[in-house]
């Protein structure tokens, strides 16, 4: 789906609606710059630039991105991270390519297998009433020094999202489940030690298609 934008005087927020998770961020931060009741819903003058762009930053599924027009655009956080979101999706944030798109730095990827915008979260979750832990018991993760850097996110054909760079694997309180460079996630909805994959997705015959899903 094309982004929708929005452009003000110092910043330009951009909007991709198949991405949203409706975490409302932006309303209850900001609702005189982001109103679902009135058109158009994003009004980027109604604040600074800097107040849009912090409150940007908080939207955890990369649906709302920014470009400052005085070229201060966003950074990646230092750590790449994902979070295990209770009932919902798997939260990255960092220096993330997905699929070899241009890097990003927030993504919401669906682990209930149910998503119309596969990889990507689209709330489908809630209407299939996906039921599952965000807090997954911890693991000793090995010895790293490595926290940041490039980090690929990419679909195996009708199995698990494959992630290859530094990750930190957190709870969506934020305590850390384990580190690795390259992990097998659950996409299926089925694994029984999610979030990681253990081939659940054969036994159900998950398909990546939407017909099939």
């Amino acid at each position: 789906m094309k982004r929708k934008e929005y452009t003000g005087q110092e910043i330009t927020v951009t909007f991709d609606l198949g991405r949203c998770i409706h975490a409302r961020n932006c309303f209850l931060q900001l609702p005189d710059v982001f109103d679902p009741s009135k058109r158009p819903w994003v009004q980027p003058d109604n604040a600074s630039g800097e107040e849009v762009a912090a409150m940007i930053r908080t939207c955890p599924s990369g649906a709302l991105a920014f470009r400052r027009n005085d070229g201060a655009d966003e950074k990646p956080p230092k750590i790449n991270r994902v979070a295990v979101l209770e009932n919902g999706p798997l939260i990255f944030a960092g220096d993330v390519s997905v699929e070899g798109a241009p890097s990003e730095t927030r993504a919401a990827i669906c682990r209930c297998g149910k998503s119309k915008n596969k990889p990507y979260c689209d709330y489908s979750h809630v209407e299939a009433g996906f039921e599952t832990t965000g807090e997954p018991a911890a693991k000793v993760p090995p010895p790293s020094e490595d926290q940041g850097g490039a980090l690929q996110l990419d679909r195996i054909p009708d199995g698990p999202l494959k992630a290859e760079g530094n990750l930190e694997i957190c709870s969506g309180t934020g305590k850390r489940i384990t580190t690795a460079s390259k992990a097998f996630l659950c996409r299926c909805g089925a694994s029984k030690n999610k979030p990681f994959c253990d081939g659940s997705h054969k036994g159900i015959g998950f398909k990546d298609s939407d017909e099939e899903s």
